[in-house]
């Protein structure tokens, strides 16, 4: 027993020194922290000794209350676990990067506060090097709180909740004490920028935020490395610069890339990458890599979107981060699903609403090639008390995404209206624009009404005018948006305008026959099928799709989403304007009929299949193929050709039998054989 001890005190001492050298030969490290924490809620009227839960981070309180009713938990919640640092973190920088947390943020060290951030969707990051005592445990905890407030964006829960908790990753940073900054607004620290981009040059600019903690200025050598995708060194520049001790310092490094192969959306996403390092006597001291996607975006008024000086398809979606019964808690693999169910419908631009969302999401639209909107949640309504926190939404928002490629528009508002144009939310949409404009002048700026009329107050203090229309939902009649579209085009040609919402709600366990629906909707009505989702967007796409004015569309929203203080459609808690349900199970008709306009795959679909109990004998039949004419069989017995509208055949005064009817189609592509079926039955 005796020697088993001693090899164990070896064997740990040998570990223990093999770690000390890991961390002094490292420039830097990036160490997950999202283990080993424990969770309570403050104040919980269903349990005043609530004891502590173990949790792994991403963590919400929220995940199944929030989805319910109006009657979840809004307040504070407490995180704490305790860490040991060794002496290899001796002469170290120590932070603590959360990537979000709901919404308010306290973050203690040793009972010592170490910073406040406000905001649930932006990344923080806090400097924990001086709190920290190396060779014992040291306690972390952090408060967070959800509770709504009028200084903080968004201001209430009405749109959709503020989930509560550390909801996203944490990450220990270590550095040495001469580092590119982490805590500038916890982006990179390093932007890369380019202009007069082509297949032929483009030019770039690095720029490095350095911090210099130790006791003397020092001289050091910045290198960038762009490397291409394949892990070839394309191009490097090395500067000699001075950094002192007092403030954070900047660098910039131009150079340009001849012959660049460019980023071009889904044809090809190609992305390089930039390393940017830190040397001082000859060693690497810090390291940042960054994505680099070369491309050029350009919005023509009344023709659309360029990219790369060609014509590009803007067929979008919105998004909303909440899932069934995890909140916004989401895995990677869960964000990469919903990616993976966004690109199959052929969606090839995305609008992250109305909020920032997950690091991995953008970095994933990078290199699978969407075009991005991404947008600060001042929505809704505005309170006069919210403009610091706005600015500094959107200030993290640019700065933490500079470097992505897929990004090509910040957006500063939604909903949020004034009387006049010098009103509180025009004023402060203006200066939102000029922050944006100050950081990242190489972007587009949007912001969002919902209203139809260019005039409206607080429209045209951005680059895009976006426009929310729910005709035949809200208001007027489904087909109305044409004669919106065509009076835009008409009076204001040379405005860049975006219809950024519409759709209509559709419970997929409330049914009604198509032939029965008007093209108005009565939205306080319980009774919301999905069949009238599915003809809302049959009407409504083909004439987005003939109207190039409109440079893009986003249909509202990809998946349905908690709204906690809604009670609509006999749905509690719930928008279910989705093309795909919650729990992301089940595909709505209106997912296939945007896959059949949008998408290069075979499609083949029957629609009204969840319509399963009919009232008429007499009724129709839709298929929806982009392979060619479908055949239809009902029972057995093949129909008349069908009229067709595009990809949609529509088989007419189709006669049903009493009881089970039993309906298949069938297309023939290249040789290979194609099929749905469904049935109906009728009382």
């Amino acid at each position: 027993m005796q020697n088993f001890k001693k090899l164990q005190f070896i064997l740990f001492t040998a570990l223990f020194v093999a770690q000390i050298l890991t961390v002094q030969a490292q420039s830097r490290q990036d160490i997950n922290f999202n283990t080993d924490w424990s969770f309570k809620k403050t104040k919980d009227t269903a349990d005043h000794n609530q004891n502590w839960e173990k949790v792994t981070l991403p963590h919400t309180w929220n995940a199944t209350d929030m989805q319910l009713s109006k009657n979840f938990y809004e307040g504070e919640g407490i995180y704490k676990k305790e860490i040991v640092f060794g002496n290899e973190y001796q002469n170290k920088r120590l932070f603590l990067r959360f990537e979000g947390v709901g919404q308010v943020a306290q973050v203690y060290v040793n009972d010592k506060l170490v910073g406040v951030h406000k905001g649930s969707y932006s990344a923080f990051c806090v400097d924990i090097t001086y709190a920290v005592v190396l060779g014992k445990a040291n306690k972390i905890v952090v408060k967070a709180n959800n509770t709504a407030r009028k200084d903080i964006i968004p201001v209430n829960h009405f749109l959709f909740g503020i989930y509560g908790g550390i909801y996203r990753p944490v990450s220990l940073i270590v550095t040495n004490q001469i580092n590119i900054t982490t805590t500038d607004y916890a982006s990179p620290g390093i932007y890369i920028s380019q202009k007069n981009v082509s297949h032929a040059m483009a030019d770039l600019s690095v720029l490095v935020k350095i911090e210099n903690r130790s006791p003397q200025a020092e001289d050091i050598q910045i290198k960038s490395s762009v490397f291409d995708q394949k892990g070839k060194l394309v191009l490097e520049k090395t500067t000699k610069e001075h950094v002192t001790t007092q403030g954070r310092q900047k660098f910039t490094q131009d150079f340009s890339l001849v012959n660049p192969t460019l980023w071009d959306g889904f044809n090809n996403p190609y992305l390089y990458k930039v390393v940017t390092q830190v040397i001082k006597d000859s060693q690497v001291i810090d390291e940042v890599s960054q994505p680099l996607g070369i491309r050029k975006f350009e919005i023509v008024a009344g023709k659309g979107m360029l990219l790369n000086n060609k014509p590009y398809k803007m067929y979008g979606v919105a998004r909303h981060q909440d899932r069934w019964q995890f909140g916004n808690a989401l895995s990677n693999a869960q964000h990469k699903e919903d990616l993976d169910i966004i690109k199959e419908m052929g969606t090839t631009t995305i609008r992250f609403a109305h909020y920032q969302q997950a690091e991995y999401l953008y970095s994933q639209c990078d290199s699978m090639g969407f075009v991005i909107w991404a947008e600060i949640p001042f929505v809704n309504t505005s309170t006069g008390e919210e403009g610091e926190n706005a600015k500094q939404q959107m200030t993290e928002l640019i700065k933490q995404n500079y470097n992505h490629p897929s990004i090509y528009v910040w957006g500063l508002h939604n909903e949020v209206y004034g009387k006049t144009i010098a009103d509180y939310p025009a004023a402060l949409t203006r200066d939102l624009d000029d922050i944006a404009k100050t950081l990242d002048p190489y972007r587009y700026t949007a912001s969002v009404s919902g209203y139809g009329e260019m005039t409206r107050p607080t429209n045209l203090n951005a680059d895009i005018q976006g426009m929310n229309r729910y005709y035949g939902w809200y208001e007027g009649k489904i087909g109305d948006l044409e004669n919106w579209a065509s009076g835009l085009e008409s009076k204001y040609p040379n405005n860049k305008v975006m219809l950024t919402e519409y759709g209509a709600d559709g419970n997929v366990f409330q049914q009604q026959e198509q032939t029965e629906l008007k093209d108005t909707f009565d939205y306080g009505s319980p009774f919301y099928p999905e069949t009238y989702e599915t003809k809302t967007h049959e009407i409504q796409w083909p004439i987005i799709a003939k109207h190039p004015y409109i440079t893009a569309s986003y249909i509202w929203n990809m998946f349905d989403f908690a709204t906690p203080m809604w009670n609509r459609g006999s749905m509690p808690a719930r928008n279910m304007k989705g093309l795909v349900t919650f729990d992301r199970k089940l595909k709505k008709d209106a997912f296939y009929w945007y896959k059949v306009n949008w998408s290069t795959n075979p499609v083949l679909y029957l629609t009204e299949r969840r319509a399963v109990e009919r009232k008429h004998a007499n009724t129709q039949i839709v298929v929806y193929s982009n392979i060619g004419v479908p055949e239809v069989y009902i029972n057995g017995k093949k129909l008349p050709a069908a009229n067709a509208d595009g990809v949609l055949y529509r088989f007419e005064n189709v006669t049903l039998k009493k009881g089970k009817n039993i309906i298949k189609t069938k297309a023939v592509k290249n040789g290979k054989v194609y099929t749905d079926e469904m049935i109906w039955s009728l009382k």
